[in-house]
């Protein structure tokens, strides 16, 4: 019985003790505040700033960008970039780098372009044409634009025209930088070029220009060459086997890199046993020709051949046959076969006293030289535009291009020589001098020159030399 009464005492629970199940509650409640408030605290709070030790890397931007002249760099909308700052995470923002840098794009010139026109089609302000173009008495160069030639065109990354630049040559750049006012200042700049003197020697085996090139000249310099020697050598019909040539030349040099070739300062052409000298002399006034060892000009008053490198079909004879008339007629002229076309020259500086077609000679120019001497030149395909009668011109001026008009079999030039209305050989009349080199300079001349003639010497004897041990 009484281990009865203990059972149901311990399961009863005694009526003086009361529940705490609300404790338990209050506590739970407690712990739910106590969370949230030590959340909401400390998520308020940011960690302590730690400094930031790799460097910002941004793109190359100054490179150069290039793109045809079809595909045009269009530029970032007006203050996109600048207006969001690039930050390092630490202290003040700091302002984007792509602001300082310029983005290039290069602008092919078409024939035909103007400098207004090329503005427009890459939306350039008008307003910086007109502060470049008059800038200052340079500028105006910008205008003289060449269809081939590449404009560089400079804009920052707001789109605004920083740079124009304009290669003219090899060592020449015009170029066009905004300012701190925002004005345009336009410098023109020249590469330092560097002359170093060269010299060449040959034998005539097939032409001057073949044999030049095998000697290491180059075309502007084989042409030099010729023309130095016109008035007294024709270089396409008076050249024989054997014959020898010298030139002391310049080449030239920018950072250590040929870039091309420069005046020929010396020359000696030994034709049919006869030497022919000449030495570049420029006097203190910036004149510049070729002189002989006495100092007469190697310029004469006409050229011995008013063609380069053509062959002569006919030659001056009284007794000739036509070719088309089929009958005896006297030839008055040379007559030089070239592919239609071919520039044909001045012989002399004068005026124009004819210009049309006459008879036989199709289309012909007559040139007046002095009060004696007249030059007639005719079966032209066409005239050089912008000359008529009473034009005056230059020695070596072109005045119309080879044709057949007229009796002509094929096209060539016909070329006659009048003194005082006489026909003459225009292969072997005697032409006149041109002024020889003033007494002031005489002297100069003289010291110049020495040098150079005796080296002249010194390559010839060598080339002689190197040709009989070859032979």
């Amino acid at each position: 019985m009484r281990n009865q009464n203990d059972l149901l005492a311990s399961l009863t629970p005694p009526k003086h003790v009361k529940s705490n199940r609300k404790y338990h509650v209050l506590i739970v409640i407690l712990c739910a505040l106590i969370f949230l408030v030590s959340y909401i605290f400390f998520a308020n709070r940011s960690p302590t700033p730690v400094e930031l030790e790799t460097a910002l890397t941004l793109p190359d931007l100054t490179a150069k960008i290039e793109n045809s002249a079809t595909a045009q760099v269009t530029p970032p909308p007006l203050g996109q970039l600048n207006q969001t700052p690039v930050t390092t995470g630490i202290g003040k923002p700091t302002q984007s780098m792509q602001s300082h840098t310029t983005v290039w794009q290069e602008y092919k010139v078409k024939s035909g372009d103007s400098l207004s026109e090329i503005f427009s089609d890459n939306d350039l302000p008008r307003l910086d044409l007109y502060k470049i173009i008059h800038a200052n008495d340079i500028s105006y160069q910008f205008t003289s634009i060449r269809p081939g030639k590449s404009l560089m065109i400079g804009r920052d990354f707001s789109g605004k025209l920083t740079h124009l630049t304009y290669k003219k040559n090899i060592y020449k750049l015009l170029k066009a930088t905004r300012n701190d006012t925002g004005d345009f200042t336009v410098e023109l700049v020249e590469r330092e070029m560097e002359k170093r003197l060269r010299t060449a020697t040959g034998s005539i085996q097939s032409s001057l220009f073949i044999d030049g090139k095998k000697a290491g000249l180059t075309d502007s310099t084989i042409m030099q060459f010729a023309n130095i020697f016109a008035w007294d050598i024709d270089m396409a019909m008076s050249l024989r086997v054997g014959d020898k040539f010298a030139a002391i030349y310049e080449e030239l040099y920018i950072d250590n890199i040929k870039v091309g070739t420069g005046k020929i300062l010396a020359a000696e052409f030994v034709n049919r046993g006869k030497s022919f000298k000449a030495v570049r002399f420029e006097n203190p006034e910036g004149k510049s020709s070729y002189y002989t060892e006495k100092g007469n000009s190697m310029q004469k008053a006409f050229l011995r051949t008013p063609i380069d490198f053509a062959r002569i079909s006919s030659r001056f004879n009284l007794r000739r046959k036509h070719p088309v008339l089929n009958r005896i007629r006297a030839h008055k002229g040379v007559d030089y076969a070239a592919a239609k076309g071919t520039p044909i020259k001045a012989a002399g500086a004068g005026k124009i006293i004819f210009r049309g077609r006459q008879r036989g000679y199709g289309k012909v120019v007559i040139l007046q030289h002095r009060q004696k001497y007249s030059t007639l030149y005719a079966h032209m395909s066409r005239f050089r535009k912008g000359q008529r009668k009473g034009s005056q011109v230059h020695q070596g001026d072109i005045i119309g291009y080879v044709g057949s008009t007229g009796l002509a079999s094929g096209p060539h030039l016909h070329y006659e020589f009048r003194i005082n209305g006489v026909h003459r050989n225009p292969l072997t009349v005697k032409l006149p001098n041109s002024t020889p080199i003033k007494a002031t300079y005489k002297a100069d001349f003289i010291a110049l020159s020495k040098p150079l003639f005796a080296q002249l010497e010194q390559l010839i004897a060598t080339s002689i030399a190197v040709s009989a041990s070859a032979e």
